[in-house]
């Protein structure tokens, strides 16, 4: 399939189920093949941050009694484990950005090179290894541009959610603040414009068709947000479960029976993949937005088309 189309709210949908039939074996095999690994560690990784804090927490709770103590409790006796697990977390998951939230425009950015899926494992290592600066620079700068947009977003979003039919605008929301950043990295990686110029271009092809675009990946986000709430409330039965049972039983991980434990691991680690291949296919629908978006306004296909002919007299 082409990615330089024009394209409305209509064919915004199609071409990304298109694409995913037709590509997604494809991209799909080469973004677990790089991700992977270092999907399954953070998900493991949460998932027992997340329960050995919860549980101790719970355990002092059980113990004292009483809420306040519970917390003063838990800071005094895990200040300092806690300070470094947060770190261990960010790095990890700016390392985790940088590999998995890049690679659809890396991807996208190769199928545009080589016409097509014509490209493997090598040319996608290349990609990262020669745009590993500006995907650290492009974190740098997208965090110290994410403070402002935060506060006009955040209060956008809490007039929103006063009214029921205001919630249910909020994947909308959450659609533009992130096809804003998405589309700036595609652009940066032309090599054409920095992250500001990026960024402020990004804008422009969004309002060039704005409710086409932001209804058609706000969509998205909403049917991912339902999907999300299935495999979160499965989750979240379980560790609810073993969570009561510390309360009645205070036990560590180590002393958990083994079953239950490996149980609830599986459990972390699908729902972590479920979310971040939902995560990736919305990129995938906001890539063919972004290219829909980009041949409406400089018609660089049909450029393209010209420079063929001419060549070829």
């Amino acid at each position: 399939m082409k990615l330089y189309q024009n394209r409305d709210f209509n064919s915004f949908f199609q071409d990304t189920f298109t694409f995913l039939k037709e590509h997604g074996k494809h991209f799909f095999t080469f973004f677990f093949t790089v991700s992977g690994a270092l999907i399954i560690l953070l998900a493991i990784v949460s998932y027992y941050v997340t329960k050995t804090y919860t549980e101790s927490f719970m355990y002092s709770f059980s113990t004292s009694g009483n809420p306040t103590a519970s917390i003063d409790q838990f800071a005094n006796e895990n200040f300092g484990v806690f300070v470094l697990t947060i770190i261990g977390i960010v790095i990890l998951s700016i390392l985790f950005w940088i590999i998995v939230y890049a690679f659809t425009p890396i991807y996208f950015k190769l199928f545009e090179k080589h016409n097509g899926p014509n490209f493997g494992m090598k040319e996608i290592k290349d990609s990262y290894k020669a745009n590993a600066g500006k995907l650290i620079m492009f974190v740098i700068l997208g965090f110290i541009l994410a403070i402002p947009l935060a506060i006009i977003f955040g209060i956008v979003g809490f007039i929103l959610a006063i009214t029921i039919v205001g919630i249910l605008a909020l994947p909308f929301l959450i659609g533009i603040f992130s096809s804003l950043y998405h589309m700036t990295l595609l652009e940066q990686l032309d090599n054409k414009r920095n992250f500001w110029d990026s960024f402020g271009y990004a804008w422009q092809l969004i309002r060039s068709k704005f409710w086409h675009a932001v209804g058609c990946i706000g969509i998205f986000y909403l049917m991912a947000y339902v999907v999300q709430m299935g495999v979160g409330l499965i989750q979240g039965i379980v560790q609810g479960v073993q969570s009561i049972t510390v309360i009645q039983e205070p036990v560590t991980i180590d002393e958990m029976p083994v079953g239950s434990l490996i149980l609830a691991i599986v459990i972390s680690v699908i729902a972590f993949i479920i979310s971040t291949t939902l995560q990736t296919i919305i990129q995938v629908n906001q890539s063919i937005v972004y290219y829909g978006l980009k041949e409406t306004s400089e018609n660089v296909n049909t450029k393209s088309v010209i420079d063929e002919i001419g060549s070829g007299e």
